[in-house]
């Protein structure tokens, strides 16, 4: 159950990090990617990980 909870957190405080760097757009990416890599679809997949990609170009 620990290790539970810290993962938890650990995910709550990665999504704040994103959401306060990259703005909603970063969580709307974060979340394609993930929903895509967990249902194995590589259009949702690659949708999330191209924005991710142009919001992490954009910054630098």
């Amino acid at each position: 159950m620990p290790l539970a909870l810290f993962v938890a957190a650990l995910a709550i405080g990665f999504e704040q990090l994103v959401q306060w760097r990259y703005g909603p757009m970063g969580i709307i990416a974060i979340v394609a990617l993930t929903v895509g890599l967990k249902a194995r679809s590589t259009l949702i997949s690659g949708i999330g990980a191209v924005i991710l990609v142009m919001l992490l170009a954009q910054s630098g």
